[in-house]
């Protein structure tokens, strides 16, 4: 039986109100003042109170306060017939649960309970049954998908359902929900197997990509009246994206948010080169052989985004543009420029690129801690979450809004939890990334995999004349014959980019104004 403390110095009025919660199964115990409420607490264990603020001796605030240095957790919804703001604000502040205008109504008391003692049963049945409505049309939508757009906006369901389910107790929803989802990358890698090379054709209908974003996407956005900054967050997914927005909404307000498609590979050297160049890898190797590096190449494949960055403004005609460009790769650099970020006023653009996400990839990879801390897609999110809220690019993202900046937020390619291996074969010179390959005389499952046999065809290089590029599907991961059980338990369950999914490839570009 849930028990209530009612605590109001006029008690004896509110008896039909008691009386009514009685009926309802309620047990509700009575005080007059804020001094018995607060003995009332020592001698028996409530699970909310409803206290009025005007009364004498100890007020409705003070009574509060006391009530909070006992019993945080305990819910306190305030009752009171002053609509004074300095009130609210103070109730609130200390954390009030509710917050009632007399004079109430039972139901509004009703309701007040179940907003937060049945909250999480309401919600779980709630959602249960909204997702169990949406499972059809999703069902049905998949069938039907047949454009990059369609594509996006299947994508953001099922990633609005995972994270509305992720919390449920019916684990079987979730469950139904990752077949779902299992179901629409297969249904993705054929999609993009059938239309990828087409995007690349003069007037083709393709998505913004990454080598189309900074002229399509972010120039647009750019203001010499108010300074733009642009954060590229590697290997930021959009379900990662997701959980920590209501954190920059405290800052920001959302002026829009799209998806844009990440190029194959799906991996940092090839599709974060592409936005700051404006070109294709291809592209790249040709008009600036020094800069470009090819998987077989020794030395850094990202030392140069700067340089091609530099390129692109010139190309685009945009030398008039005051910009910097920084890279943040340790939580000392990520310090620095924050302590620092006050001297970028006068800059038109600022790009920060951010590598933590990548590192924290590659961490579940190579340490057992990490992969207990991100054992799984929820586990992966709630950790990227404590990141964000800690570090100094949110303390950089505090302070341009101060000082006005308008924020662009997107990143160069997501990342898949990969659980199934798919055998490949290659000579010593293949690369070695788990979810794509370049090199000669590849072997491999060709249900497992897009096959791109002539690379120039969706502009990659070719290493040598009969170089080929094949990128793995679905949850895959290749996996070499030689001492393959060992190297499929080390690799299984990581998270790994450079192949074809919906998480590697739709990813989010999202523009804000200062609040």
């Amino acid at each position: 039986m849930i028990n209530i403390l009612w605590v109001d110095d006029e008690i004896d009025l509110l008896k039909p109100h008691i009386l009514f919660l009685e009926k309802k199964n309620y047990k509700v115990s009575t005080c007059k003042s804020g001094t018995e409420a607060i003995d009332a607490l020592d001698e028996e264990n409530f699970d909310i109170v409803f206290l009025d603020e005007n009364m004498p001796g100890l007020t409705g605030l003070e009574t509060l306060n006391e009530i909070k240095e006992k019993k945080d957790t305990l819910p306190v919804v305030m009752i009171t017939k002053s609509e004074e703001e300095y009130i609210m604000e103070e109730a609130i502040g200390n954390k009030i649960a509710d917050y009632l205008i007399k004079p109430v109504n039972p139901n509004q008391i009703l309701l007040s309970l179940k907003k937060n003692l049945d909250h999480s049963r309401l919600v779980n049945e709630k959602t249960t049954l909204n997702y169990q409505q949406e499972f059809r049309k999703i069902a049905m939508d998949l069938a039907m998908v047949n454009s990059y757009e369609d594509w996006v906006s299947l994508y953001q369901k099922l990633i609005y359902w995972e994270i509305q389910l992720e919390d449920i107790e019916d684990a079987s929803m979730f469950e139904i929900l990752e077949s779902q989802k299992v179901e629409a990358n297969s249904q993705f890698g054929k999609f993009i197997d059938k239309n990828y090379p087409d995007w690349f054709h003069r007037d083709a209908d393709a998505p913004i990509m990454s080598h189309t974003l900074f002229k399509e996407k972010v120039v647009p956005e750019i203001n010499i009246e108010q300074p733009t900054l642009l954060v590229v967050i590697d290997n930021l997914r959009y379900d990662q994206w997701k959980v920590f927005e209501p954190i920059i909404n405290n800052y920001y307000k959302k002026d829009s948010e799209d998806a844009f498609f990440s190029i194959l590979p799906t991996a940092t050297q090839y599709a974060r080169n592409a936005i700051f160049s404006g070109l294709m890898p291809s592209e790249m190797e040709k008009l600036y052989p020094q800069f470009w590096k090819n998987d077989t190449d020794e030395g850094g494949k990202n030392l140069h985004e700067a340089d091609f960055l530099e390129t692109q403004i010139k190309r685009l005609g945009l030398n008039h543009l005051n910009y910097e460009y920084h890279k943040i790769t340790n939580l000392k650099t990520g310090k620095k420029l924050a302590e620092n970020f006050k001297s970028l006023k006068n800059n038109d653009l600022t790009v920060v690129v951010y590598n933590f996400v990548d590192m924290l990839s590659h961490s579940k990879t190579e340490m057992e801690v990490v992969k207990e801390l991100a054992s799984n897609d929820k586990a992966y999110r709630s950790l990227t979450l404590s990141w964000f809220k800690n570090s100094p690019l949110l303390d950089i993202i505090q302070q341009a809004q101060r000082m006005g900046f308008k924020l662009i937020l997107t990143t160069d390619h997501g990342t898949i939890n990969v659980k199934n291996p798919s055998k490949v074969i290659g000579d010593k010179d293949t690369s070695l990334n788990l979810r794509y390959k370049t090199g000669r005389s590849l072997t491999y499952e060709n249900k497992d995999v897009l096959v791109a046999k002539n690379p120039n065809e969706i502009y990659l290089p070719s290493i040598n004349m009969s170089s080929s590029f094949i990128f793995a599907k679905n949850d895959l991961f290749f996996a070499y014959p030689n001492n393959y059980n060992h190297y499929v338990s080390y690799y299984r369950n990581t998270y790994q980019h450079g192949g074809v999914s919906l998480e590697e490839m739709i990813i989010p570009f999202v523009v804000f104004s200062p609040k």
